[in-house]
């Protein structure tokens, strides 16, 4: 599509670009943009995230380049992108409200004639809607009712999210409680003490960058003292989930948040007329097959 042009170079930005329908304007992505998969193809890649090759992009003569702080060590891309000369939109959104907040940013900084603002409106009013449905349902579930997440981002040493990170909050709607969620920061590294200690109920996998077919369940399965004490051990209830809907700040983690919800709440699903956990994206159990 000829007119505006943009480039975007952190997968989460793809993504809130393909909330508001902005990617028939896009001319070039990062080597980890995945989503929609149809839209992306054929777009020149134009490296990993972190090592964006910015004469390639500049190549590309865009007229807004959407970037992010949200993936450590960005900042030195967003400066080569800076001394370029390039109109840059710098997003690092930490929670689902900065999430909503930048997808109005995002269509502030395109043309209303490629994007009228009540598009965005919608779009948002759409999201918050759905937010606000699933919280006000289990905003009735009792504390001592709502299950306790370990959430896995990498195994060893483990990294698992904190106070600060959305999947804190998510939990949370989701009428369940992130182990971690008094811990302050964006994460906790821990050898599996501290996890046992906090009694998860569930083990929930999403391991960055690991496809989840390739997630080793065996080796999960066989964790030595403490993991064998922990109730999500003891219970098998353990998931690998899609990456895509709890590991990147966009739209997609309210998917995520949908899913989660009817996982743990089964009943949630009809009542709230959720489609089922599977439809959202693919869902790991503990012994290897597949919702």
């Amino acid at each position: 599509m000829t007119g505006f042009r943009i480039a975007s170079i952190c997968p989460s930005n793809t993504e809130l670009l393909a909330a508001l329908g902005l990617t028939p304007y896009l001319v070039g992505v990062d080597n980890y943009s995945d989503y929609p998969t149809d839209a992306l193809s054929g777009l020149p890649r134009l490296g990993p995230d972190l090592h964006i090759r910015v004469n390639e992009l500049v190549a590309l003569q865009p007229d807004l380049v959407v970037s992010s702080h949200s993936v450590p060590g960005m900042e030195r891309v967003t400066e080569a992108v800076a001394t370029a000369g390039l109109r840059q939109l710098i997003l690092s959104p930490h929670s689902i409200a900065d999430i909503l907040a930048d997808l109005e940013t995002l269509a502030a900084a395109v043309p209303a004639s490629i994007l009228p603002p009540s598009v965005a409106a919608r779009t948002v009013a759409r999201l918050r809607e759905r937010i606000e449905r699933v919280g006000e349902w289990t905003g009735r579930v009792q504390g001592a009712d709502r299950p306790r997440l370990y959430w896995e981002w990498w195994p060893n040493p483990v990294f698992s999210p904190a106070q600060d990170n959305w999947l804190t909050e998510l939990s949370h709607l989701a009428g369940a409680v992130n182990i971690f969620r008094d811990f302050p920061g964006d994460q906790v590294q821990d050898d599996g003490r501290r996890v046992a200690e906090l009694a998860p109920d569930y083990f929930l996998a999403v391991w960055t960058g690991i496809p989840q077919h390739k997630v080793p369940l065996a080796k999960i399965q066989n964790r030595k003292d403490p993991w064998p004490k922990t109730p999500a051990f003891q219970r098998q209830q353990l998931y690998v989930l899609s990456e895509g809907l709890y590991c990147r700040p966009s739209q997609r983690l309210i998917d995520g948040l949908e899913q989660l919800t009817g996982l743990l709440h089964p009943e949630a699903v009809s009542a709230l007329g959720l489609q089922p956990p599977a439809t959202y994206a693919p869902v790991r159990c503990w012994n290897g097959t597949w919702l």
